[in-house]
């Protein structure tokens, strides 16, 4: 991709020399934005009319601290309903009754719940391992699906559930909710712009310092095998005694999750893929270690991952850097930023800040140790190659912050899911965008463990042996 002329192309179109020229994004709305004067992004309108057989009747197949959430946001979503949860532990059975109300159904076995008429859709919060099956068997049972991330825990997993949504006609989406955030629908058009030229660097960081943040969720007091079905949450993995910590702490074993690649990694993936378009990375290292939580996990509590993104249509080669450490004596820090030739894009949680630096600005270093008369010649022959860029002087920043009434990005995430459903408008992260974002952080992991460098193709979605 040559970011260059699709630059010059966005300026034609719309006319807007002159607003480059005063620093003004192309991209932004005439007249009202103007560097440090922040933006408020626009809200999506809703349709919030529904008649009683447009209800959309849902249940939740793991009913832990993601599935409340879900369950919770989805129902600030006109026409929802909540009539089923299913889960392995008896007290989040209860508290789902607590929560939705005393005639909920509720049941350890998630076939019941697939059998029922009355459902339409189900979200499948359970551990990473029972993530396909589940997906697989609702589909087949005729129930739309939201999958929460990462769709799958191996990538050959992923296959079957883009072969079974094309069977069935299901709408399948992946809970990783950033890419229905107008953060992001703002950072996508500011880069399709060409508003901070071509794309060479992308990083994120993750840091965590509380025992919530490192997975070690709270055991409840009655945590035993008669208020656990052990045996059924084992499924696909290595058959073990009954261990409360591999049940309620899931994601700190590899059994059952996939530590901070699949955790957290993978909503870095998706955000980047949704605002570049990119299909993914072609090569991978990941390294790190244990260095704090040596609580009997087998998994990494500070992970670095390197990700070589090739030159596609879409963008030019790029390279992506990532890390989380899960006990940062810094404290809690979110950063994903985004870096072209001619400016940045830094996104948080309740906006972004788009900084605009033209390269080259000046004619260069040393300039002044040449005779006048050629310094003035250099000078000429540069702002003749760069004459729009010439204008800008340093950086220029602009910045866009949600509105006080925005619902977040999960709440929009569902809207989304819901719509696909009444309308059958295709889903903004279908099975084939989870794969792509979830195959690679396995090769991630695969990389950290194996010490290696691991290569995945984003076009077939599948584990490369060769990396090179």
């Amino acid at each position: 991709m040559k970011p260059n002329k699709n630059r010059r192309s966005f300026l034609k179109k719309i006319g807007t020399s002159a607003a480059l020229a005063a620093g003004v994004p192309p991209a932004m709305s005439a007249g009202r934005n103007r560097p440090g004067s922040p933006q408020y992004l626009s809200i999506p309108a809703k349709n919030k009319s529904f008649a009683p057989n447009d209800i959309i009747r849902i249940a939740v197949i793991g009913s832990g601290g993601m599935g409340i959430g879900d369950v919770n946001t989805a129902l600030l979503v006109d026409g929802v309903e909540v009539v089923a949860a299913c889960d392995l532990y008896d007290g989040r059975l209860l508290r789902a009754k607590e929560l939705w109300g005393k005639d909920l159904y509720t049941t350890k076995d998630y076939r019941e719940i697939l059998q029922r008429s009355d459902i339409d859709a189900v979200i499948n919060a359970t551990t990473d391992h029972w993530h396909q099956k589940i997906c697989l068997d609702a589909m087949e049972s005729g129930k739309h699906v939201y999958c929460e991330k990462p769709m799958v825990q191996k990538s050959e997993d992923g296959h079957a559930i883009i072969a079974m949504q094309k069977k069935t006609g299901k709408v399948f989406q992946v809970g990783s909710q950033y890419v229905s955030s107008i953060i992001h629908a703002k950072a996508k058009e500011l880069i399709e712009a060409g508003e901070i030229g071509a794309i060479n660097f992308a990083e994120a960081q993750i840091d965590r310092h509380s025992a919530r943040g490192a997975w070690q969720y709270t055991l409840p007091l009655d945590a035993s095998p008669e208020t656990v079905d052990w045996d059924t949450y084992l499924g696909s993995a290595p058959k073990r005694p009954w261990d409360p910590l591999r049940f309620f702490r899931w994601r700190n074993y590899r059994d059952y999750g996939t530590g901070v690649a699949g955790d957290l990694y993978v909503h870095m993936l998706s955000m980047l893929h949704f605002v570049t378009g990119s299909k993914g990375p072609n090569r991978i290292l990941a390294t790190g270690g244990l260095r704090y939580w040596k609580d009997g996990r087998d998994v990494p509590d500070l992970h670095v991952g390197l990700f070589d993104y090739p030159e596609t249509p879409e963008h030019p080669a790029f390279n992506l850097a990532l890390r989380t450490n899960l006990v940062s004596g810094g404290g809690d820090n979110f950063l994903f930023r985004i870096v072209g030739s001619e400016g940045d894009i830094s996104i948080g949680f309740s906006g972004l800040v788009l900084r605009k630096t033209p390269f080259p600005a000046d004619p260069g270093m040393s300039l002044n140790s040449f005779p006048e008369a050629m310094q003035e010649a250099i000078k000429a022959d540069h702002y003749r190659k760069y004459p729009q860029k010439a204008s800008l002087v340093g950086p220029s920043v602009f910045e866009f912050k949600v509105p006080a009434d925005y619902k977040g990005d999960r709440y929009e995430h569902f809207v989304n899911f819901f719509d696909s459903i009444r309308t059958g408008k295709p889903v903004v992260e279908d099975a084939v965008f989870g794969l792509r974002a979830s195959g690679p952080t396995e090769a991630g992991n695969i990389s950290y463990f194996e010490k290696k460098i691991v290569g995945w193709d984003p076009e077939k979605m599948e584990i490369r042996p060769n990396a090179s």
